[in-house]
């Protein structure tokens, strides 16, 4: 293998490391956040609050890995860096393993905030869950053939992301039902707020088949280095959209709710 190919400026190392060092920091104080909240809201919100813990330690975790695959992948050659020889090449594998574990959290904790309960909770938590894996599962696989990659193919590449992208429709289909059911039971300021999430979802979410895509680039003649500090980049500030900015209004809906609650009962 030829590691002039993977060959990156001192510049655009330092933007990859910074971001990844960025990602799981930002988890960190998140899950200070969500520990210290957590007892904000009346006991049928809270699992919410609880699923986030989860959640950021996960990715902090996971995260802090995928930091570190970063560093051990290259070296210092003196005007920039290369990969190492006989290093493993860098993937977004670290990535996919915490979305694995995340996002059917993620989707299940809104139903509590939502209230939706009974068989129609269990209902969705099913499909979430089924569906939520097998889009990071389809996503993963297809990650392996991307461009740039010694097993490149575009076919295979494209045909992985196409299914983990069906997969990816059907869930945002199912956000919008839950926010709109959700808004049913709201009024004032905490519809406003839990309304806002189907925005965030779109933008967040949608973030991350454009990184997936962002390979394609090299095969358009941009450089690897490009590439790549773009693709973290945009799964980073996806990463800290979808889990925490998601999370602390998930967080504070489920506190005014509780307010109100409260003093309607006083």
């Amino acid at each position: 293998m030829n590691t002039e190919n993977f060959a990156i400026s001192v510049e655009g190392y330092e933007i990859v490391n910074h971001i990844l060092t960025l990602g799981y920091a930002s988890m960190a104080a998140a899950l200070l956040f969500f520990i210290m909240t957590k007892n904000s809201c009346l006991p049928k919100y809270r699992m919410s609050s609880v699923i986030s813990v989860v959640v950021m330690t996960s990715a902090l975790l996971l995260l802090y890995t995928q930091k570190l695959s970063w560093t051990s992948a290259y070296a210092f050659t003196g005007d920039g860096y290369t990969l190492k020889a006989g290093a493993d090449l860098f993937t977004n594998g670290y990535r996919y393993l915490n979305w694995l574990i995340d996002v059917p959290m993620l989707l299940i904790q809104i139903l509590f905030v939502a209230e939706i309960t009974g068989s129609d909770r269990a209902r969705y938590m099913t499909r979430f869950s089924i569906s939520g894996c097998l889009m990071i599962i389809t996503g993963y696989i297809g990650q392996f053939y991307e461009p740039g990659r010694l097993n490149e193919s575009l076919f295979l590449w494209g045909l992985w992301g196409l299914i983990s992208t069906a997969f990816f429709i059907y869930v945002l289909v199912m956000i919008k039902q839950v926010i709109l059911h959700g808004k049913e039971h709201m009024e004032g300021s905490p519809q406003r707020l839990f309304g806002a999430i189907l925005p965030l979802f779109y933008i967040s979410w949608w973030l991350y088949p454009l990184a997936y895509a962002a390979p394609i680039l090299m095969n358009l003649g941009i450089s690897y280095e490009f590439t790549i500090v773009g693709q973290q980049v945009i799964y980073t500030v996806a990463d800290i959209s979808s889990k925490i900015i998601y999370g602390v209004m998930l967080t504070v809906t489920a506190s005014m709710l509780s307010e109100k609650s409260t003093l309607q009962t006083a």
